[in-house]
């Protein structure tokens, strides 16, 4: 039910324009300071979770490692994506809750 949950406001986020996803489109959302939240796929390599891990810490943005590259592709209406942010504050609020729920 979770992940259902998780992908429905993903999805959600993403009709509504407050998502952009891809490696440098999300880095350039951190560093200007919009995304709210970030999720890497659990299959990024390991290259890419550190890069993501680092940035987020150094700017003070939530990193959540959460479902397949298949499946956040899915939620966001497009192929494979290792990694999205999401740039509503209200939104992302309602997807870390439920991320935190499942763990």
């Amino acid at each position: 039910m979770i992940r259902n949950k998780v992908h429905s406001l993903i999805g959600l986020a993403t009709r509504a324009g407050k998502t952009v996803s891809g490696e440098f489109s999300v880095e350039r959302a951190v560093k200007r300071g919009t995304a709210c939240i970030v999720i890497v796929s659990r299959e990024a390599s390991d290259h890419t979770r550190k890069k993501f891990e680092n940035m987020c810490a150094y700017y003070k943005v939530p990193i959540y490692f959460y479902g397949t590259k298949e499946e956040l592709g899915t939620a966001t209406g497009k192929e494979y994506r290792a990694s999205l942010a999401v740039t509503d504050r209200g939104l992302s609020d309602a997807i870390c809750k439920e991320l935190a729920n499942a763990d």
